[in-house]
């Protein structure tokens, strides 16, 4: 389905993140270890925080393995606050609009796996967004229409309570047109200044999804290392496999649980969907 990974901490060069690691996000597409499919070259997006409030977005249709533009900008930008992923389409186009990270205003959102049935439920879930948000909608994505409903039940305000009031409804929706399992997903989302992502399926059989260690035990357990030994201590990244095999450098996030991150401080929370409200008579 996709990849993706998420960083906050010191300022770090975006081909540290996306080339340099020993299981990059560009060798996961071209040879993801343990994603749905091995390869995940159906297009590839960063969003980043750097001087202005709104976070820069950069997207390409091409394979990330073989993107000259994007070795390039690796190269030479670099930022505290990074969304990347690589894209293994479930069945809409390959185009710019339907490449993660998507953004309104300040939040950026990413999503690994798939709604199921889309073409049967999409309908239903378009009339549920809010009105004035509703234009946005660039592209014909699940994963961007889960973004906007997101958005409709809250989710600048409450994320977490947002996101379970969305999965809830799409659940509903899914159910109502005999669909056995209608989500599947590992949810990132950012303000650009905490991350809060997201680990669950309808099935209770998930995407795999990790978060890193304290950045100081890996210092003292790997004191050499290159790609860590001048990270600060708040560093942290969540990701859906593991960068490399460094020993201890990476957690598992349990099914069904959302993990909130901001500076040097992550939390583990429960995590379920909300059953819809039932519409006033």
């Amino acid at each position: 389905m996709c990849r993706w990974l998420a960083y906050s901490g010191s300022p770090v060069r975006l081909d540290d993140l996306l080339y340099k690691p020993a299981n990059s996000l560009v060798i996961q597409s071209k040879n993801a270890r343990m994603g749905a499919e091995t390869t995940n070259g159906d297009g590839f997006g960063i969003g980043w925080y750097g001087t202005e409030p709104i976070p820069g977005l950069f997207h390409s249709t091409e394979p990330a393995w073989s993107d000259r533009n994007l070795r390039e900008l690796s190269a030479q930008a670099s930022a505290d606050r990074v969304f990347a992923h690589i894209r293994a389409t479930t069945g809409t186009p390959v185009q710019q609009t339907n490449c993660h990270p998507f953004r309104h205003g300040q939040w950026l959102w990413m999503h690994n796996g798939a709604l199921a049935d889309f073409h049967h439920v999409k309908r239903d879930l378009a009339m549920a967004v809010e009105p004035g948000l509703y234009p946005e909608i660039e592209g014909s994505t699940d994963s961007e229409l889960f973004f906007y409903l997101a958005l409709t039940f809250g989710l600048e305000d409450d994320p977490r309570a947002a996101v379970a009031e969305a999965v809830g409804f799409i659940e509903d929706a899914g159910r109502r047109h005999g669909v056995e399992h209608p989500v599947q997903m590992t949810v990132a989302t950012t303000d650009g200044e905490t991350t809060w992502a997201f680990r669950y399926s309808s099935e209770g059989n998930s995407r795999s999804l990790f978060c890193s260690s304290d950045i100081t035990a890996i210092q003292a357990e790997h004191p050499d290392h290159p790609l860590v030994r001048n990270l600060s201590a708040d560093t942290r990244l969540v990701v859906s496999e593991p960068l490399g095999d460094l020993r201890g450098a990476w957690q598992e996030i349990p099914d069904a649980t959302c993990v909130v991150v901001r500076g040097g401080e992550q939390e583990l929370y429960p995590f379920a969907p909300s059953p819809p409200v039932p519409a006033a008579v």
